[in-house]
């Protein structure tokens, strides 16, 4: 095997680690993904209450049962303009890794797609976007899946939970 196969069977095992269920969001015309385990639940928009001094993309904390959780529109986190919340637009909320241990997060997103199950054959790896855009980490995969692109988050990544720690 040459160097070029050895690359090509390595990214083609990544690819294959990658393969599973994935929920599809939209924000604007863009399809997004993020892995089905990392969904607690999806659920309608309801009061949120802001928090000063937050950057603008955290909307604010919702009561959830019980539990406050900060929410954070990914339009804004994205750098996509903000538009009026409809019947669509949801709150997924989604468990990621801290140093602490897991905590939860609300994401305002345009509307929910499907759950996907994406093989590994059906996955890129993420572009390259040039030195300056740091973006490979916060992106798993480009999936081509019924002749379009979603990209794969890892949303661990996306929604850092250095940004927390003010709300």
């Amino acid at each position: 095997m040459n160097m070029g196969e050895a690359k090509l069977d390595r990214v083609t095992r990544v690819m294959d680690h990658l393969a599973g269920k994935y929920l599809t969001f939209a924000l604007g015309n863009e399809n997004y993904g993020l892995g089905i385990l990392k969904v607690r639940e999806i659920i309608g928009l309801m009061e949120i209450t802001s928090v000063p001094h937050t950057p603008p993309y955290i909307k604010g904390v919702i009561n959830l049962r019980g539990r406050v959780i900060p929410v954070l529109e990914l339009r804004l986190k994205f750098d996509m303009e903000s538009q009026e919340y409809n019947d669509r637009t949801c709150i997924i909320v989604v468990e990621v890794q801290e140093e602490s241990g897991q905590i939860l997060i609300g994401m305002l997103v345009d509307s929910v797609s499907e759950v996907l199950n994406v093989s590994g054959e059906e996955i890129d790896p993420p572009p390259s976007f040039g030195a300056d855009l740091n973006l490979r980490d916060n992106i798993l995969g480009m999936a081509k899946v019924k002749g379009s692109v979603t990209v794969l988050l890892n949303i661990d990544k996306v929604v850092g939970t250095e940004d927390y720690s003010q709300v």
